[in-house]
């Protein structure tokens, strides 16, 4: 089950349960089951969150490799660079090509670090909308809260009634 659900349940416990006697903010839930879906939540909220770390990690292992393509690809351009021009008849074409390589090398090395951060982008926007559901969702769980607090009573079911004490 989502975690967002699993708060929504739980919310869903507490507004059910039934009010203390003699007051108007305390009720009376089940412990093993208010015990259980906290149990529940917390075992989800782990995955959730190792999910995201393992997506950042993924972003930093895919920027180092296009980091280390650049890197080789401008080192590749500048060997053959240094090799076109020590050749004598060749100089002047050879530093037109080696700025060629160069130009080519930068320009893919752009492009790849342009494509890792669109796809980090993506994967942080996507992770940004869950973190956002699930803030709304315990601002809502603390609304309902506050404004029943400040009601007095939490809305039970019809046929409940009054503890006789």
């Amino acid at each position: 089950m989502d975690p967002l659900d699993r708060i929504d349940e739980i919310i869903a416990i507490v507004e059910a349960a039934r009010s203390v006697p003699m007051s108007r903010t305390n009720c009376m839930v089940d412990r093993g089951e208010m015990i259980g879906a906290l149990d529940q939540l917390r075992a989800e909220l782990p995955s959730e969150l190792r999910r995201a770390s393992a997506l950042l990690d993924e972003r930093d292992k895919i920027i180092d490799a296009g980091r280390r393509e650049a890197d080789r690809i401008i080192s590749e351009g500048e060997t053959e660079h240094a090799r076109l021009v020590s050749v004598n008849e060749i100089t002047v074409s050879a530093e037109h090509e080696g700025a060629r390589i160069i130009a080519e090398a930068r320009a893919e090395a752009q492009r790849l670090r342009e494509e890792v951060d669109d796809y980090v982008d993506t994967a942080l926007a996507n992770f940004e909308q869950f973190l956002t559901r699930a803030l709304a969702s315990i601002e809502r769980g603390r609304d309902k809260m506050h404004a029943l607090r400040e009601i007095g009573t939490f809305t039970g079911e019809e046929n409940e009634r009054p503890l006789p004490f």
